[in-house]
């Protein structure tokens, strides 16, 4: 076991580079999780972590070490506290994080059933949000156009809680393509769409297509749906938060396919 005191350390300097550069998340292949949870929900997808890390006072705790002793790791390093909270992206330090290779692009998989098309999200939040309610409907692909946040920084991974782990995400998607080959209804999300969410049949396979937080769907995107509908929402707020339209669409459609 390894122990790092000095900021001038290369593995130091390299995972401060990591921790604060998604340009450097992107060449290198890999992302930061911080926290307990995150790294236990890794292992329990089956991964290996690159490198385990903890602080010197979370190891004293006799739980912490007893779970860094023994998470599936190559490499496992204890820093001094002052150089872990300078790689921690959080404001209260979990003690532990690990450093994990991201998925490989994937080819885009032949069928479909149900899935979701995401366009142009920004906000990382947002995003991880959404996967979780992903995961939790039994979503199991996640496709992303070329223009929204990474799916594997730090802050999406956080907001996530684990999810990127039991999903198929895939990465600078054009939307035009994919649609185009799907063969079952593309269902887009408009405020002033004439049909309601609840009138639609969600019973065959839908691919869910939603926009941008500000600017919504691109004309193009919205012109390649089959189906545009709204979520009737008799209260005087203008528009939903897209992760909580998500959350409403998934489980309307779940709500069918279950025959309740």
């Amino acid at each position: 076991m390894k122990s790092i005191r000095s900021r001038d350390n290369p593995q130091f300097k390299a995972l401060i580079r990591l921790a604060g550069s998604s340009r450097e998340r992107r060449r290198s292949g890999s992302t930061i999780l911080e926290g307990e949870h995150l790294v236990r929900a890794y292992q329990e997808s089956g991964g290996t972590a690159e490198l385990v890390l903890a602080s010197e006072t979370a190891l004293a705790r006799t739980e912490v070490r007893s779970f860094f002793e023994n998470v599936p790791a190559k490499v496992r390093v204890v820093f001094a506290d002052a150089l872990f909270a300078r790689v921690s992206q959080l404001v209260s330090s979990a003690g532990v994080a690990a450093v994990v290779r991201t998925p490989e692009p994937a080819p885009l998989p032949q069928t479909l059933s149900n899935c979701l098309l995401l366009e142009n999200i920004q906000d990382p939040g947002n995003l991880g949000s959404i996967l979780r309610t992903a995961v939790a409907a039994g979503t199991p692909q996640v496709f992303l156009s070329r223009e929204s946040v990474f799916a594997w920084s730090p802050k999406v991974i956080r907001a996530g809680m684990g999810a990127h782990f039991f999903l198929s995400i895939f990465e600078g998607v054009d939307v035009g393509e994919f649609t185009q080959s799907f063969s079952g209804s593309v269902v887009a999300l408009e405020p002033r769409a004439g049909r309601s969410l609840y009138e639609l049949d969600l019973k065959g396979p839908v691919a869910w297509l939603f926009g941008n937080e500000g600017a919504g769907l691109s004309e193009r995107a919205g012109h390649l749906a089959t189906h545009r509908v709204r979520i009737p929402m008799p209260g005087p707020a203008e528009s939903l938060n897209v992760a909580a339209a998500v959350a409403i669409c998934l489980f309307e459609q779940l709500r069918q396919r279950s025959g309740a």
